[in-house]
């Protein structure tokens, strides 16, 4: 059966894609990644924090030798650091290796709050050999002073600065987090956005009674998670011209075969492939598959089957879908109003 996909103009043989994750970290994770079947692989995340630090040391650098005569032929600055070690220089190594092992589209990814050296290092990446840069806009804003709509314009002016300077296709990876995530959305499509990865997860830090501490922690997604991107992208799917990947609560073949019915343009997942290896892959590929033929559909004419149609009012739909839920959690639950 013919999976092939179309994913912000690059042409994927199927939607399943490996999404940013520890198993992209060593050419060899991702070479296992492209040998169990998915699409594509996203790069784990290059982080601005790393790529300020680089920035400040190479500043540090210069400063420190302005004074020294390069044309001395035993002149030789001693470095605080080796520069072939910075974070930076090693994802660019890692992206050129990556990308000649493979011969689906390897995508970068770059994590961060503010303009920072996003549009030099997505430019570098480019080069190394990236076939799109994933966005992953971590943003939260602790000061009580800033206004969504301030956070909102960060988010289009570190795309638009992105998009300026690269020409390959660039995804926003966003959270759920706004007043308004379909008009957010909109914007973001509006504003040359190529693909919408839905949804970013916040990690969410606990506390330890005992001894009295805050503790961080990375939990891998639950199949619950699937249920708010599944239900923007049913929104916004035939309403943008991005394409939307759909991200968390992918566990097995139902849940990549529930976003495509949703209007998923892709399935990306790393918490299942954490969880039980690269080869699993082959496992969600086959179930889509198997699901297809038993319902004897291809691919298009399922995706976005199950979507909000584009011919209705999305807040009436979802206002409908709402009530219904309460009428049914009622009868089995008793009254939650």
């Amino acid at each position: 059966m013919d999976l092939t996909t179309n994913y912000m103009g690059l042409s994927l043989r199927n939607p399943l894609v490996a999404s940013a994750g520890p198993l992209s970290q060593t050419v060899s994770g991702v070479r296992e990644l492209a040998d169990a079947g998915v699409g594509a692989v996203v790069m784990y995340s290059l982080f601005e924090e790393q790529m300020r630090r680089e920035a400040e040391q190479m500043a540090e650098l210069e400063v420190a030798h302005e004074e020294s005569f390069p044309e001395a032929l035993s002149y030789f600055p001693n470095m605080p650091y080796a520069a072939d070690d910075t974070a930076v220089t090693a994802y660019l190594r890692l992206v050129e290796s990556a990308a000649d092992a493979i011969e689906v589209p390897l995508i970068a990814s770059l994590n961060g709050s503010t303009l920072g050296g996003w549009v030099k290092n997505a430019s570098r990446l480019v080069d190394a050999g990236a076939a799109a840069i994933e966005l992953n806009i971590y943003l939260v804003p602790g000061d009580t002073d800033v206004t969504g709509s301030e956070v909102e314009l960060r988010h289009i002016e570190i795309l638009q600065a992105v998009r300026e300077s690269v020409a390959v296709p660039v995804a926003v990876k966003l959270s759920p987090y706004f007043s308004s995530v379909g008009n957010m959305c909109v914007a973001l499509d509006h504003a040359g956005a190529d693909g919408l990865v839905m949804f970013n997860r916040f990690l969410q830090p606990d506390i330890d009674i005992d001894r009295m501490d805050v503790v961080p922690g990375v939990t891998l997604s639950s199949r619950d998670d699937a249920r708010l991107p599944r239900t923007w992208i049913a929104v916004l799917h035939g309403r943008v011209k991005a394409s939307l990947a759909a991200s968390s609560g992918v566990e097995t073949p139902s849940d990549v075969v529930k976003y495509i019915l949703a209007g998923a343009d892709i399935v990306m997942t790393t918490s299942s492939l954490v969880r039980h290896g690269a080869k699993h892959a082959e496992k969600l590929l086959e179930g889509l598959e198997s699901w297809l033929v038993r319902k004897e559909l291809t691919l298009e004419k399922a995706r976005g089957l199950l979507a909000v149609p584009k011919d209705v009012d999305a807040s009436g739909y979802e206002r409908a879908g709402y009530v219904a839920a309460l009428e049914k959690a009622k009868n089995t639950y008793g009254s939650l109003r």
